[in-house]
């Protein structure tokens, strides 16, 4: 069966068609303002190159930047209700207190606390206000809004208080789109809390977006399912979309790791993936990306949802390049022309030195009018190269565990602008399609089950027991999600001990894998 792969970036959005293993057709198509046209002619240049009839597809599977772009940039954001359970404790720092002053007065406007909470431990210091929900609800119709964002102290202990509250003010006012705190982070109160109000933010977008993809896959024939990819590599199918958009926000850099380990066969590497403004480097673990062990930052926001430890720094094809001034080195960006490649660059009829043009006079690569870079010195040339293969070194240095080489897979349109060896990798692997690498790691994503929260190993029978129990509870989510069953592997195991804890508590993450049913 034929499946598509696409993944819209902020430049290009790549896509390709495969079979199996095998890719049958690729294109680079420019990024469209809209998001959606840009799929469509990318979805009708491989179905032209193919020769493969609409009818053949069986699902699309899209990596978009759209939703994480828009929070970035402040636009189309709701202002969600806001809800805190903790009272009389838990307002000490009360919401949106680390935001940024322009995003707090777009999104900030609507905050109540209430009262009801539980220890660490679980046991309950107070009971949960249902009156005082009840006149939010009130609060709610009068403002006539629809998305709320609900965080309690230590949620993912116990949810119930935020499911009790979601659950009223669902029978109060039906149709109201809610995000629970205990779903989308971990147990830090204020950057689960963050992560918590993004999401809600960002839902009426993905009531539009979302739609707008299936509408174009219709509009060219298609009658495939829809899967977005979210940020621990595996697929959402789009009721999940709508309802969880903040997941997608790291679906980029995980895409292009997932296709360098596919394309690669590594499953132990450092994944580089240069584009045309930055350079993603990130680790991959068991064919997964690593996940970071810090709170991630999102337009200014430090939220704690999972997302891949990735290192960006400001390298791509079309980053300006400016020249060393007798002893000092060359300008290496940050500033990039982007999109604006094609026009800008020298090599194109431009005016502005990029990195491309460097690595066309440097003869990596035959593209444009060569003798529009005629004119540079072979010694700038060379500094230039040097100072772009330091900046690419370092990030991979700074990501290694140990001093030892690695494997290092170069993916990405802008991997021209590496051309030797690097240090501190083992061997360079430059895998053929790497530069739809990207669009491969969506085509090629599967279904995740998760689970994350405290287990007492005492409680649970012991250390082997409570892992098996997640690892069940796991995989029965991943089956539910679609993956065929006989195909669920388990891909990580994290134990985090909770010391301060009079038990024998620990913050267990286990997650599965799994292929997804009818798609070859």
């Amino acid at each position: 069966m034929l499946r598509i792969g696409i993944d819209v970036g902020g430049t290009n959005t790549d896509a390709v068609l495969m079979r199996g293993r095998d890719v049958l057709a690729a294109t680079k198509q420019p990024t469209t303002a809209d998001v959606t046209s840009g799929v469509r002619v990318a979805i009708a240049e491989i179905l032209r190159l193919s020769g493969e009839a609409p009818s053949s597809v069986r699902a699309v599977m899209v990596g978009t930047t759209h939703f994480v772009n828009a929070f970035v940039q402040r636009r189309e954001l709701s202002a969600p209700v806001t809800i805190r359970i903790g009272l009389p404790m838990g307002s000490g720092i009360p919401p949106y207190a680390d935001w940024p002053d322009d995003l707090r007065k777009t999104v900030g406007q609507h905050v109540y606390m209430v009262g009801g909470g539980c220890y660490y431990d679980g046991k309950e210091y107070a009971s949960l206000d249902m009156n005082e929900l009840l006149r939010i609800a009130g609060d709610i119709e009068r403002l006539d809004v629809r998305d709320v964002a609900i965080s309690s102290v230590f949620a993912p202990v116990r949810p119930e208080y935020e499911q009790r509250a979601a659950e009223l003010l669902l029978s109060a006012i039906p149709g109201l789109r809610i995000t629970c705190s205990a779903e989308v982070g971990g147990l830090g109160l204020i950057e689960r809390e963050n992560a918590t109000i993004i999401n809600a933010a960002l839902q009426p977008l993905a009531a539009k977006v979302v739609p707008a993809f299936q509408q174009a896959l219709s509009e060219l024939g298609l009658d495939a399912r829809l899967f977005l990819t979210q940020n621990d590599g595996t697929l959402m199918d789009t009721a999940q979309a709508q309802r969880y958009p903040v997941l997608t926000c790291s679906a980029g850099p995980t895409n292009s790791m997932r296709g360098g380990a596919f394309l690669s066969g590594l499953d132990e590497a450092v994944v580089v993936d240069i584009g045309g403004t930055t350079t993603d480097v990130g680790v991959l673990a068991r064919g997964f990306p690593r996940e970071t062990s810090e709170p991630f930052e999102l337009g200014g926001v430090r939220t704690s949802f999972t997302t891949p430890d990735v290192l960006s720094v400001a390298l791509g094809g079309g980053t300006c390049i400016t020249l060393a001034q007798g002893a000092s080195a060359p300008r290496i960006g940050p500033e990039s022309v982007g999109y604006r490649l094609l026009t800008e660059a020298r090599v194109f009829g431009g005016t502005q030195l990029t990195a491309t043009d460097v690595a066309v006079a440097r003869g990596t690569v035959s593209l444009g009018t060569p003798a529009g870079v005629r004119d540079l010195a072979p010694a700038d040339i060379a500094g230039v190269s040097r100072a772009m293969h330091g900046l690419v070194e370092g990030a991979i240095d700074r990501l290694k565990t140990s001093a030892a080489p690695v494997p290092v897979v170069l993916v990405g349109g802008g991997a021209i602008l590496i051309d030797h060896d690097l240090a501190g990798a083992s061997t360079v692997v430059r895998p053929e399609q790497g530069g739809v690498a990207n669009a491969i790691g969506a085509a090629i994503a599967q279904v995740g089950g998760r689970v994350k929260r405290l287990f007492d190993y005492a409680q649970a029978g012991g250390r082997e027991a409570a892992i098996e129990q997640a690892q069940a509870e796991a995989t029965a989510a991943a089956i539910h999600a679609g993956a065929v069953p006989d195909s669920v592997r388990l891909v990580e195991v994290e134990e985090h001990p909770m010391p301060y804890m009079q038990t024998d508590a620990v913050d267990l993450r286990v997650r599965v894998v799994g292929d997804l049913a009818g798609v070859g």
